[in-house]
């Protein structure tokens, strides 16, 4: 688990090491074992990279890392001989012994004990179709210079980021962080409308835009060649769901799960230094300890996190309940308001991108007690997009219901019904709007704020200029993702979607930098490739069974773990906003949204900001969502010095 960044200039100007040693050096946190740097002598081409070590902690495993030419050939040990290619790479490649061992039975000859390497060597043998051999989480560059030409990739889901600019010159930048390529390009920046309304909708941005134009994500499962100036992506790997999958029986999809479960609990034990589980009691991280525990006889160490503000908001007995049955060592930590606040500034500058995920705070702080005790985390991340685990699922099935029993003019009454209703009963408005809609335009994963709230927001300019724009590129995307799942049903639409979206631009770039802020590699064994593959061929009634969500898991975990646990109410890490922002915390509101100097005023009703701030504190409506979504966005805004263009 790595940092990493580099520059492919157009002139020589354009390339300097300094460049690339600024851009790793602001998150050197991803990092602190070791860094490197590399330019090339007679291409325009720098590479840095920061190392956390996991695998070969050697220095052998040090980056950039090098294949060379001996007599003319690629692929031997290469000593005396000229560079051929150069890696920088961030991630784990579980199965690299396996891939190293097929290697080493084709005269392919290994210097080190790293997983870099086997990437590095896998590229030479079998070229860019080497992505099909790798299981794990990655995102790497390779400078292949017998080609003269940037290779780039990222893993399958998404676990590992990937950001880059391409700037009017033709220059090349990319960093495993925003904040990297922030640091190198002296420029004003600037965010669109469409963006900042994308990101009111979700919570985040989606897709391959982020809201500081020009820079851009790698999406997952997708790889690059950058060759004379000309960036060419492609996807490497698509997530399929069958449109009407053969049903071999609860037995075999039971067997099969638990089979490629436990394979990638095995994988993502390869670790030369300790590790241990973010235990919240829930099933899905209580099934990996459960799982975990039968393969080792050392006691494991788990690490859970709470706040003070009752039952609904703390885990902590839960998690006690799987430690004390599997005898792990358990740590705990608890949350309060004064350092919920004091961390919301870092989070902003962690994050570099707006994303409303207050969970993600919490998840700081446990992270923080992990590193005192091991360096690699497993946890359950994943599992409620691949056996649908959100009640909103549910939700949305009964919306379809609805709208197929009264049909299209009555699911419209209802829909107006909602909208006069908003103002009094927003949650109940929500959903009697969502009647009204298609699922194409109601289904925005399971973050959505809904869209009849903005209107309530939005000034007047802001509206008209929403209303007269085109499609703008994020709707594109979104659009692209109900058009592969036409035909499928409703719970695998759902899923493809909020994997493409929900997964990866909220929970993993969550889990990648609050873990990585301290230091620490988080694992997920549920999004291993080959198991999130299978998972989408179980047909729907296997995930969802009469109102039981994850039913397939459950069934499997049915003798492992004790009742209270599989069959408790879902919480995953849950932080008391509502009470916070009407008690400790609603000075902190007031003085962040209503300050003479908010950026968010540039768009929004300060008149309506105050009435929502005035409903929350009253308790009339819970406005929490909405709140930190806002405060989120300003604290960005301020932060960034980003300029929003109102008309794009």
């Amino acid at each position: 688990m790595c940092g990493i960044a580099g520059v492919v200039g157009p002139s020589a100007t354009y390339v300097d090491e300094t460049i690339v040693q600024t851009m790793i050096d602001t998150f050197g946190y991803r990092g602190p074992n070791d860094d490197g740097t590399w330019v090339s002598s007679s291409d325009y081409v720098a590479l840095a990279h920061k190392r956390l070590s996991i695998i070969d902690t050697s220095h052998a495993g040090h980056q950039p890392m090098h294949s060379y030419t001996v007599s003319g050939e690629s692929g031997e040990s290469g000593v005396g001989g000229e560079v051929d290619c150069t890696i920088v790479f961030n991630g784990e490649i579980y199965n690299y012994i396996e891939i190293r061992d097929e290697l080493k039975l084709q005269g392919v000859i290994f210097d080190t004990e790293s997983d870099t390497e086997v990437i590095l060597k896998s590229y030479r043998f079998y070229g860019k179709s080497c992505l099909d051999k790798f299981n794990g989480m990655f995102a790497f560059a390779i400078w292949d210079a017998s080609a003269k030409e940037l290779f780039i990739a990222r893993d399958r889901l998404g676990i590992k980021p990937f950001y880059y600019h391409v700037s009017d010159e033709g220059g090349f930048i990319f960093a495993s962080e925003v904040k990297g390529i922030l640091a190198v390009l002296d420029k004003p920046w600037q965010t669109k409308m469409s963006l900042v309304d994308q990101y009111m909708s979700f919570g985040y941005v989606p897709g391959e835009e982020t809201l500081h134009v020009g820079i851009k994500r790698l999406l997952p499962g997708h790889c690059a060649t950058l060759r004379e100036g000309v960036l060419d992506i492609g996807e490497y790997w698509a997530l399929n769901f069958s449109d009407n999958p053969e049903d071999k029986g609860l037995d075999y999809y039971a067997a099969e799960t638990s089979r490629l479960l436990k394979s990638a609990i095995d994988l993502r034990l390869r670790s030369d230094v300790p590790l241990g589980i973010f235990l919240s009691g829930g099933i899905d991280s209580s099934a990996v300890v459960a799982l975990l525990s039968e393969k080792t006889e050392s006691q494991l160490n788990t690490f859970s996190v709470g706040y003070d503000f009752g039952a609904q908001f703390d885990e902590s007995q839960f998690a006690r309940q799987v430690s004390a049955e599997f005898n792990t060592n358990h740590h705990e930590i608890k949350v309060d308001p004064k350092e919920f606040k004091s961390f919301i500034d870092r989070y902003i500058r962690l994050m570099d991108e707006p994303v409303t995920e207050a969970a993600a705070i919490s998840l700081h702080y446990v992270s923080q007690l992990a590193k005192e005790n091991v360096t690699v985390v497993l946890s359950g991340e994943g599992s409620d997009e691949i056996f649908g685990g959100y009640d909103f699922y549910q939700y949305m099935s009964v919306i379809e219901k609805i709208r197929s029993i009264f049909g299209v003019t009555m699911s419209g009454v209802l829909g107006r019904l909602g909208g006069a209703v908003d103002k009094f009963l927003p949650k109940i408005a929500k959903y009697l709007m969502l009647t009204s809609q298609t699922f194409e335009q109601r289904y925005r994963g399971i973050s959505s704020y809904g869209e009849a709230y903005k209107k309530h927001l939005y000034k007047a300019d802001v509206k008209k200029s929403l209303l007269l724009m085109k499609s703008s590129k994020v709707q594109t995307f979104i659009d692209s993702l109900f058009d592969k799942t036409r035909g499928l049903d409703l719970l695998s639409r759902m899923l493809y979607f909020d994997t493409k979206t929900w997964l990866v631009d909220d929970l993993l770039i969550k889990a990648d930098r609050m873990s990585m802020a301290s230091s620490l590699e988080l694992r997920v064994p549920f999004l291993d490739y080959r198991l999130v593959e299978f998972a989408a061929t179980i047909p729907s009634k296997y995930k969802i069974n009469n109102g039981t969500s994850k039913f397939i898991l459950k069934h499997i975990m049915k003798d492992l773990l004790p009742d209270s646990i599989i069959n408790r109410k879902k919480m995953g890490f849950p932080t008391p906003l509502k009470l916070m922002f009407q008690n400790e915390l609603s000075g902190y509101v007031v003085d962040v949204l209503l300050a003479d100097d908010a950026c968010i005023h540039q768009i929004l009703s300060v008149d309506a900001i105050k009435k929502l701030i005035d409903d929350h504190y009253q308790d009339k409506v819970d406005n929490h969502r909405v709140l930190w979504q806002l405060i989120v966005l300003e604290c960005w805004l301020k932060k960034n010095k980003v300029e929003i263009l109102i008309n794009e």
